[in-house]
């Protein structure tokens, strides 16, 4: 962990010694880099120590982000009562977070659709964990309502006002507002139509969504290039939907295919008994309160490891793996011998640690999609910093045409007469102006200074001066591999196929499988790979 002190500047303020004064106000900030060291021992292995002890379990699980924690509720569920789980470089992976005393906030995602229908194993795990409380499986569950996002949601600054909604109204002329309205009616029909196989064209989690060659040829083309076909052309309009790409994948819409492009749209249709359509549920900590939730609902079935998995291979025993974990002394390696595994890590890992991968049908060069990079930054107040005129402070708030993806407030579900003194601020910046690999060469070789001024954009254009003398500090999160993208020809990866279908006694999950990083998708191939060793064993 390093820490600088970064020097916010005093742009707009009026009086030259009211600049002075506020030039001085210093923001300290600290980076911590999730899963570089390891990466790049991986990356860079030429031998690995002898290994120190073996450990041996009936199921070990690589990995403890969102698909390796289903996977191990789903099997403690089932009566599987040896699971060894390898926690990987950062445990729960992007679901985690963070806290400050009694302040909690995210270090990752942030958020959870209402679930569609077909997202069962999602309303599943929500009903035993109290979020849902009434007919977790019908067209409009009871959710409890400290989880659903209150209001105001959402907010953009849009030429130096904040307006209600992330897609600008107020001041937009009405031949865009008409385009506004188009794309929505089109989007709608959309989520209703299903193929010839029955099944609607766009689902999550993907893979139960119709092979109908009317929805999958969407995949050949960029969602910029489809939006160009169906003429729309509103530049307000455009912007929104390249943000939706940047927020959701990383990338800008003129990368992304078609087919994902409208799944964001039309594939998570939800719907509750006591919240309007469209809402979303979230936690102080964001997503790791689900990810606390299925780590304990598993406890009492699985040991936790805090180590990396260097080897994994099939044997006639079951799986062996060679583990590697950094300790004062130095690395240190040991060996876990199982009857089963599950590999919950992304690929481009798993591209360094499968041993013989052409047993299961995966090449890596052909295989393994780029990632999209990630800052996730959490600006730490003392105090509520003065808005400027417009929609109030909402949960989810945007500056218009900016780089980054905005800023939502820990802190927003309080139920409160008056607001807490402490809360986080936490910015997302998916750095998609620069292609991934120049990113993350970038985010190697910055300052923590530099780090700052990238994250920091657009809290400044919304506060100016008026930030930092209420930051406490600012922790920077540096993911360089945090999602994978979903480029035009995602769907049909022969390797994801075939690692989705592998017999065992070594199984997959990740959301990597789906081929975009999304939590349903990640509990989806977890929840599949419990069952499917389950079922191998009968």
């Amino acid at each position: 962990m390093r820490r600088r002190e970064f020097i916010l500047g005093a742009a707009g303020l009026a009086g030259v010694s009211a600049a002075t004064f506020w030039s001085e106000q210093r923001i300290v900030a600290q980076a911590s880099y999730p899963g570089r060291a390891e990466g790049h021992a991986l990356r860079d292995a030429q031998a690995w120590p002898e290994a120190s002890q073996t450990l041996e379990a009936d199921v070990l699980i690589a990995g403890s982000g969102i698909a390796g924690l289903s996977a191990a509720w789903q099997l403690a569920r089932s009566g599987v009562r040896d699971i060894l789980v390898i926690s990987g470089p950062e445990l729960h992976g992007n679901a985690a977070g963070a806290s400050s005393g009694a302040l909690h906030y995210p270090t990752g995602a942030h958020y959870l659709p209402l679930p569609a229908l077909e997202s069962r194993h999602v309303r599943e795990m929500l009903a035993e964990f109290g979020v849902i409380k009434a007919d977790p499986f019908g067209e409009r569950p009871v959710f409890d309502e400290r989880y659903v996002v209150h209001a105001p949601a959402e907010r953009i600054l849009f030429r130096s006002s904040w307006q209600d909604g992330l897609l600008p109204d107020d001041g937009v002329a009405g031949g865009e507002r008409a385009e506004h309205a188009r794309f929505f009616a089109l989007t709608e029909a959309l989520t209703s139509a299903r193929g010839a196989d029955g099944r609607r064209g766009f689902v999550v989690p993907i893979e139960l969504s119709s092979s109908d060659a009317r929805f999958r040829s969407l995949d050949a083309i960029t969602f910029k290039a489809w939006l160009d076909d169906q003429g729309f052309a509103s530049p307000t309009l455009h912007w929104y939907l390249d943000y939706c790409c940047r927020d959701d994948y990383g990338r800008h819409y003129t990368e992304i295919s078609a087919w994902a492009g409208l799944l964001y749209f039309c594939g998570r249709n939800g719907l509750a008994k006591n919240a309007e359509r469209g809402a979303v549920l979230t936690w102080p900590q964001g997503l790791a309160a689900l990810a606390d939730a299925l780590e304990g609902a598993a406890a009492a079935a699985t040991t936790t490891h805090h180590a990396t998995v260097a080897r994994l291979s099939v044997t006639e025993a079951g799986v062996e793996a060679l583990c590697f974990e950094q300790g004062a002394s130095g690395m240190r390696t040991f060996r876990v011998k199982a009857r089963a595994a599950i590999a919950a890590m992304p690929l481009f890992v798993l591209a360094h640690v499968l041993d013989s991968p052409e047993r299961f049908g995966f090449d890596a060069r052909r295989d393994v999609p780029a990632y999209a990079p990630w800052l996730v930054s959490n600006f730490l107040l003392g105090a509520f910093p003065l808005e400027k005129t417009g929609a109030p402070l909402s949960w989810d708030n945007v500056v218009f045409e900016e780089p980054g993806l905005g800023y939502v407030v820990s802190t927003h579900q309080d139920i409160r007469m008056s607001r807490p003194e402490r809360t986080a601020f936490t910015a997302y910046n998916a750095l998609s102006d620069l292609e991934p690999i120049a990113a993350r060469r970038w985010l190697d070789a910055a300052s923590v200074d530099e780090l700052l001024g990238a994250a920091s954009r657009d809290l400044k254009l919304a506060y100016g001066w008026k930030l930092a003398p209420c930051v406490e500090r600012v922790e920077i999160t540096v993911r360089g591999h945090a999602m994978a993208i979903p480029a035009p020809g995602f769907l049909s990866v022969p390797g994801r196929l075939a690692l989705r279908a592998a017999p065992g006694p070594l199984f997959f999950a990740h959301a990597d499988l789906s081929g975009l990083s999304v939590f349903e998708e990640a509990a989806w191939w977890g929840y599949r790979a419990a069952q499917s060793l389950i079922a191998a064993r009968r």
